[in-house]
């Protein structure tokens, strides 16, 4: 067996189309929208919107920590464009989320198991699935002889992401896997080393249940993605191989499993 792992993918869906070749089945670990490129600030959903100019501001107030003051910042945007388009916030940000997951959902490669990443909207993902694609959040399916657990989402934080929830939520999706061979996760166990984020300089949020499991049942790996330059890339704990798919937005290239 062959399988193809990517997280991240941030609106690049020509690399997504490309990404299944010479794989049995694909993983996807979300995180498909691209709301906003730190590298990029004319591009994604925010850049389109407001321009570079703006973007930039508002990337150099997250960047610096200021999340209240970047907050202000972007409700006076929003509310501009709101007037300016006539329309709701709502409306604004469904039609430019519509259209990257047309895009996206169409270049997806089959067969193909996928679970939400934390800037995802997984009301909307019904509405773009193709045949092959297979959802799981909090549930178990087998793949090639192996129990492959996933669980979507991420944890409450300053950044205010569309599908962030609650330890409680989000523990007992880790709890209702049991035993699994291969846990599939967005965001990381709860290492230091797997969540700092080098460039952004700052910790990103790991699940303390999910490092809990993996201590508990030792699978054969743990895979995510979530921090796009993490301190480390890889951590063992025990028997279990931990490993960050990568940021595939920037590298394009899908971590491959294979036994």
């Amino acid at each position: 067996m062959r399988i193809h792992v990517v997280s991240d993918v941030h609106g690049s869906a020509d690399a997504l189309a490309r990404a299944g070749e010479g794989a049995d089945v694909f993983i996807c670990l979300g995180d498909l929208i691209l709301f906003l490129d730190y590298a990029k600030p004319a591009l994604g959903i925010f850049g389109s919107l407001f321009g570079a100019a703006n973007t930039q501001r508002y990337i150099d107030l997250r960047t610096a920590g200021q999340f209240d003051e970047a907050r202000t910042y972007s409700a006076t945007l929003w509310d501009e464009a709101i007037a300016a388009e006539g329309t709701d916030l709502g409306s604004l940000i469904r039609s430019r989320v519509r259209a990257q997951y047309s895009e996206l959902f169409a270049s997806m490669p089959t067969p193909a198991f996928l679970t939400y990443g934390n800037v995802d909207l997984p009301h909307m993902w019904p509405e773009f699935l193709q045949p092959g694609h297979t959802v799981l959040d909090g549930e178990v399916v087998e793949i090639g002889g192996l129990r492959f657990g996933f669980v979507g989402g991420g944890l409450i934080s300053p950044m205010h992401t569309p599908y962030e929830l609650d330890e409680d939520t989000f523990d007992a999706k880790v709890a209702a896997l049991g035993e699994v061979d291969v846990l599939c996760s967005h965001i990381p166990p709860a290492l230091p080393e797997l969540t700092y984020d080098v460039v952004a300089r700052r910790f990103e949020h790991g699940s303390a249940a999910l490092l809990e499991l993996i201590r508990r049942t030792q699978p054969r790996y743990s895979l995510f993605g979530h921090v796009h330059q993490p301190l480390a890339a890889r951590a063992r704990i025990g028997r279990t191989e931990c490993v960050n798919v990568g940021h595939f937005r920037a590298g394009e290239t899908p971590f491959a499993l294979t036994w």
